[in-house]
Order: C-alpha cells, then sequence, then structure tokens
C-alpha cells in the first residue's frame, strides 16, 4: 500500500535521529535538512532536546501527529514503536532502515510479522525494513550518498537491495544521469518491487511522469503482476531496463530432458523480460548506460556515424556495435570527399570520421552537420572527444551542446578524460546531459535496447489447435513421467506440429513390415532409457532388412529398453524447441539448434507461454545460430516461418495442457520448404 503520506509527507519523524552524522539516524536528519525539506520535521531522541537544529522529543509518545516516520531504532524496538505511532499519531507512512528481522533469523522475521499486522490494520505504507530508504522530489529520506540530482523526467530506481541502489547512483551521477525517485525496498515485507511498479502504473501521468523506470530486482514474487504492469508501463510510452540478481543457479540437477539440462530459473527471467519488453542489464554500468541512452531522443535505425579524435576508441566502438547488430557504414563518394576537403590533411570519413588530435571545434561541427544533414544512409552519431592536450574542450563541448539541442538525429557524446577534462566536462552535464565515458559499454548497452523486444500481446493462438482433444489425451494418460511415443504424437499433432510417421514395437516382424511400407533407409530409436544415444539406442540410415533385424535385436538387450522406434530417414538442419514448467512463471518454452549443440553450446532463446509470433521471430532472430537457420555461405535457410509457427503451436498446446511439466522436441529437421517433429519426449505430473 502506497500511501500519499510516503510519497509527500506534510511531516516526517525521525526516531532514534543522532546529531552524529555518520549513524542511519544522524545521516538520513541531514540529508532531509540538506535537501530543503519543506513540511515539517521532528525527530525523537532520549538524551537530546535538538538534534541538528530540529526539536526533539524523549519518546514516540511525546511528538504531535506525524504523517512519515523514519526509524533508525534497534530491531526489538520497532514493533511498539509502530504501534503507538500508527493508533496516537496518525502516521500512516513508515521508513524502517534497521536490520535484524527476517533477514537474520526467525525472532526477526516474528518482529517482522508484528510490524505489517499493525501497518496493514492503520492502512499505513511500510518502506523496509533493512533498507536504505526512499528519495523523491519531496524529501530525500535515505541516509546514504550520493544524491543525484532530482528532478519530475528523471529516472525512477526501484531497488531490492541499498547498498546496490547506492552503488548504482554512484555509477549514474558520473554520467549525469537525473532521478525523479529512489526506492529501496529492503526485505519488502509490505511493498515490493511489484507493489512499486503497479503504483506507477495505475497513477501514471503521460504529461508529468518519469518515463524511464530501472530495476535492481533479487527475487521476483509474483511474476504476472510484475510482467503486466512492466508491459503496460511500457505500451504508455515508458521504458524501463533492470538486473535481475540471482539467476545462475541450474535448474538440471532434478532434469532428465535436455530442456531440463539446460533451463533454469534464468531462462524464466530471461523468458520473462522478453514478453514484457524489459531491456535486461548484467551489471550496474550496463543499467546506468541504458538509463542514460533512454533519456536521448529515439533511435530511429541501425546504422551509426562515429566522430572522433582518436583512432582506437573509434575502432573499439565499431566493433562493439558491429557484434551487437549494429552498423557502422562505409562513408564514401563526393559528400565523403567534401567532406575531407574541409578537413586537416590526414583525416579520414570513411567511418569512423577522424579529424586528428589537431581537430578543432568548427571541423567537430562540421562533421555534425554532414551527419545531420547530407549523409542519409547515418540514422545516430556518436562523438568521441577527450581531451588531446591541444585543443580548449569548452569549446569543443559547447559545440556539442548546441547541435544536441537542434539535430534530430541523436547524438551520443563519449568524453573518456572526466579527470584531465573533470571541469569541461561537469560543465557539460551541468547542461543537463549525460556523458558515457566508455563506447565498448555504450555500444554494448545499445545493442540490448536495440535486440529487446516490444511488449507481447496476450491473445492466445487457437487456429489449427484442437484443444478438446488435447483434453481428452491428457485425460486418458494412466501415470505420472515420461509419456508413451503414441500419446507423445497425438498430443503434437492436435496442436498441429508436423510429425514424422513412425512405429514402435517389440516385435521384430511388425518393425520389419512398417520399414518396408515406408522405404528404407529409415532410423531405429530404442523406447524407454532417456537419453537414447548415450546408451547406443539410435542408429542412422539403416538402408536393408538384414541391417535393421540386427539392430533391434541389439537395441532390445539395452537395459529398460521395452520397444524400437522406426522412422523414415529424413534430412534437413537440426532444430530445437523445448519446454520447462518453472513455479510462479508458468511454462518457459526454448529454441535453438538441435541435436548435440543444445547441450554443448547452449545456445537457446527463452519465451514465456503462451507467446505470440511476435515473441517466436524474436526467439529465434536473437540466437547466435541465426545466421544458420537463415542460411549462411551458400547454404540454404530454413522455413522461419514454419519454425516460428511450430513455437507458437507448442506454447498454446502447454496453455491447454498444463500437466506437461517438461518435454522436447529434439531433433526438428527443418529445410527451406518444411519444419518437422522427428523425436520428441514429454514428462506430466497430474497430481
Amino acid at each position: 500500500m502506497i500511501t500519499s503520506q510516503l510519497l509527500h509527507p506534510a511531516s516526517i519523524v525521525v526516531v532514534g535521529a543522532s546529531n552524529n552524522v555518520h549513524k542511519p539516524g544522524g545521516a538520513i536528519l541531514k540529508n532531509l535538512i540538506s535537501g530543503k525539506y519543506a513540511g515539517a520535521l521532528r525527530a525523537v531522541n532520549p538524551k537530546e532536546t535538538d538534534v541538528q537544529g530540529v526539536p526533539a522529543f524523549a519518546d514516540v509518545k511525546d511528538i504531535p501527529d506525524t504523517d512519515l516516520a523514519i526509524l533508525a531504532i534497534p530491531a526489538a524496538l520497532c514493533p511498539d514503536a509502530v504501534e503507538v505511532l500508527a493508533a496516537e499519531k496518525q502516521v500512516r507512512a513508515f521508513i524502517i532502515l534497521s536490520a535484524g528481522f527476517g533477514e537474520e533469523t526467525h525472532e526477526g522475521a516474528l518482529l517482522e510479522e508484528r510490524i505489517l499486522e499493525t501497518v496493514n490494520k492503520y492502512g499505513a505504507s511500510l518502506i523496509g525494513p533493512n533498507c536504505i530508504g526512499l528519495l523523491n522530489t519531496s524529501h530525500h529520506s535515505v541516509f546514504s550518498q550520493p544524491i543525484p540530482n532530482l528532478h519530475p523526467q528523471g529516472v525512477d530506481l526501484i531497488s531490492s537491495s541499498g547498498a546496490t541502489a547506492v552503488f548504482i547512483l554512484e555509477s549514474a551521477v558520473t554520467k549525469g544521469l537525473q532521478f525523479n525517485s529512489v526506492w529501496s525496498v529492503g526485505n519488502a515485507k509490505q511493498i515490493g518491487v511489484e507493489d512499486v511498479l503497479q503504483y506507477m502504473d495505475e497513477h501514471f501521468n503521460l504529461e508529468t511522469d518519469s518515463k524511464i523506470k530501472l530495476l535492481y530486482i533479487e527475487s521476483i514474487g509474483d511474476p504476472d503482476r510484475l510482467l503486466f504492469h512492466a508491459s503496460s508501463l511500457i505500451k504508455k510510452g515508458c521504458k524501463i531496463a533492470a538486473i535481475k540478481a540471482g539467476s545462475s543457479e541450474s535448474g538440471s540437477r532434478a532434469a532428465s530432458s535436455h530442456t531440463g539440462a539446460i533451463a533454469s530459473s534464468d531462462s524464466a527471467v530471461e523468458a520473462l523480460f522478453r514478453k514484457a519488453g524489459i531491456v535486461r542489464c548484467y551489471s550496474r554500468e550496463e543499467l546506468t548506460t541504458v538509463g542514460c541512452i533512454f533519456t536521448l531522443p529515439e533511435l530511429r535505425g541501425k546504422n551509426f556515424a562515429i566522430i572522433t579524435h582518436a583512432g582506437g576508441p573509434g575502432v573499439m566502438l565499431t566493433d562493439a556495435l558491429s557484434k551487437g547488430g549494429l552498423n557502422v557504414p562505409k562513408l564514401e563518394g563526393s559528400l565523403a570527399d567534401e567532406l575531407k576537403s574541409k578537413l586537416f590533411p590526414g583525416a579520414a570519413v570513411g567511418n569512423p570520421i577522424d579529424i586528428l588530435a589537431t581537430g578543432t571545434p568548427e571541423h567537430l561541427r562540421l562533421c555534425l552537420e554532414y551527419c545531420e544533414e547530407k549523409f542519409d544512409n547515418i540514422d545516430a552519431v556518436m562523438a568521441i572527444f577527450g581531451t588531446p592536450g591541444l585543443v580548449t574542450m569548452f569549446e569543443m563541448y559547447d559545440v556539442l551542446h548546441e547541435k544536441m539541442q537542434i539535430c534530430k538525429k541523436p547524438i551520443f557524446p563519449i568524453l573518456p578524460s572526466i579527470n584531465t577534462a573533470g571541469a569541461e566536462v561537469a560543465a557539460f552535464l551541468a547542461k543537463g546531459h549525460v556523458n558515457f565515458a566508455d563506447e565498448v559499454t555504450l555500444g554494448t548497452a545499445l545493442s540490448r535496447i536495440v535486440n529487446a523486444s516490444r511488449p507481447a500481446n496476450n491473445e492466445i493462438e487457437l487456429f489449427g489447435v484442437d484443444v478438446p482433444r488435447i483434453r481428452r489425451i491428457i485425460d486418458s494418460i494412466p501415470e505420472d513421467g515420461y509419456i508413451e511415443p503414441h500419446y507423445v504424437q497425438a498430443l503434437l499433432r492436435s496442436a498441429g506440429i508436423p510429425v514424422v510417421e513412425e512405429f514402435v514395437s517389440a516385435n521384430k516382424e511388425e518393425v520389419l513390415t512398417f520399414a518396408r511400407r515406408t522405404g528404407f533407409p529409415v532410423v531405429a530409436k530404442v523406447v524407454g532409457p532417456v537419453h537414447k544415444s548415450d546408451v547406443g539406442g539410435v542408429v542412422l540410415n539403416i538402408k536393408g532388412e538384414q541391417h535393421l533385424a540386427l539392430e533391434f535385436e541389439r537395441m532390445m538387450q539395452i537395459p529398460e529398453v521395452t520397444g524400437i522406434m522406426v522412422q523414415p530417414m529424413l534430412r534437413g538442419i537440426e532444430l530445437f524447441i523445448g519446454a520447462k514448467y518453472e513455479k510462479k512463471f508458468g511454462h518457459v518454452v526454448l529454441c535453438g539448434l538441435g541435436g548435440i549443440f543444445v547441450e554443448v553450446l547452449k545456445d537457446v532463446s527463452s519465451g514465456l507461454a503462451p507467446l505470440s509470433y511476435e515473441e517466436a521471430y524474436s526467439m529465434i532472430r536473437s540466437l547466435r545460430a541465426y545466421k544458420i537457420i537463415k542460411g549462411t555461405r551458400g547454404q540454404r535457410g530454413v522455413n522461419e516461418n514454419k519454425f516460428a509457427e511450430i513455437i507458437v503451436r507448442l506454447s498454446t498446446l502447454l496453455r491447454f495442457a498444463t500437466e506437461i511439466k517438461e518435454m522436447d522436441i529434439n531433433p526438428l529437421l527443418a529445410t527451406e520448404k518444411q519444419v518437422i517433429a522427428v523425436d520428441a519426449r514429454i514428462r506430466i505430473e497430474k497430481k
């Protein structure tokens, strides 16, 4: 519950206030005073009558009615203080800085429960416990530094961790990134990341509210709510980037399929962010760099010009952009020659445009004007300018400032000399700009943004999917576990997924009869063991009856084999689709190259069922192996549309067969005309 008293309190009391500004109770009071909090400010300290010039009271029972209470006292004292403040002093918002609660002991968790019962009883807000506080344009209720520049159109930062929020601010301040609010939710006993996003979504005002949200998340308690409100905010015009920490634990310990071996909680996070349209970041530097990019005019294309006075950074930036699928097109022809003639001898204009260490502010202006007005194949400009010790950087940065005000194409300032040109960079930032001190970090962050998905629609694709038949098949399966091949085939066919013809039997003559009818060559596989190839249970390209008979006899001797499956031998590029049920998230669908490459390369992308066609295409195109799927070096690619269709159909199947907990189709054999499922396994749990 987020109350007006939390966001815009008319009065604040700091319980545990101190004259020692190196204690939380002293530091937070100092920040409130330095931040020119306009309301009534009070302190509770039994040993003082005045704390940092603020009237102090001996006990919470002595204070006047107050909107917001900030507690910096031992955990054991907090529940009683909250009870008095809520019941007798009309406090309807609490920020509890104190640690020693549920994050440490069972007894601490009980203290938290008492506090939660009280605040909920009185309809009050609770931030924390175990947090650094809340910072916005109304009040600086944090005990930490730095305090960033605050602006209503600045960034909203929501962090699970107080210390991490501080480090994110450290990274952001040096870049000139401004903030509207900073939320440190700590233990998130009442208000977590999802709650803050929900409030921002439900109260969003396009004209007045910040449109940039940065998140640091340690635990996603309610994935559906996070998905709904993040995607809703993005659809309303916001941009969201997030770090999800603690996602590296593999989910393979209890897994027995290919999908289970590579799927993890991180796959679920990746899928959730893709569906919501959240830009995923992996470090504080990436997160704040993405936040800075969000403040610039929106990028309308993937072609960049690089203007620099130093060759090396231009080359490194070109490499970083290229790795992310962005372009640094060559500039040539009469316009390029014309620009080169106006620069010093030795300057290069092929892109990067190198004006040399002796280049002047007028040379920079000229290059920016050519990129803005004359080079039609350029969508954005990156200007790398540190100090070569030969020109006045104030004038260089004045040109950048001027052009960033009027150019329609985004200009990314890369000013690496934050020490030797510190005064010049500070003056540039003071004009409301941001700075990207490291060109490679910028290139990586840009690729994250450009390759991020748009929020998906929530419609389920039902065309060609026989839902009643799917339910009848699931209901008829007698036992939990991996289901028999004929059930697998029936489910896939009911979802409209093309399946290779196959026959299963423990009778050699029946197997031979099927092979004669379909024609050789054929493939033989054991039924029973999960990983067939690991036990010698897969034989390809069997060209005759005698060979098939010998392999049948050999494979039937393998432990746990219950029969032999025979299929026509098909050819094509091997693809893979799998799915795994993740608690809270639902079904995570994975795709990639098939065969042994699934586990060897682990080049898979993930999506959250049900999936739209747009999501399926995004999954396919985000694969490192996409060039193989598309076709490369004279080799024909696969039918991408059919691949996407199967991904979507599988996600619909999962939506109506929630008993499926783990499955994979590996391989799908794909050509430029068709994609067909060759081998599949499905594990169900009905209980």
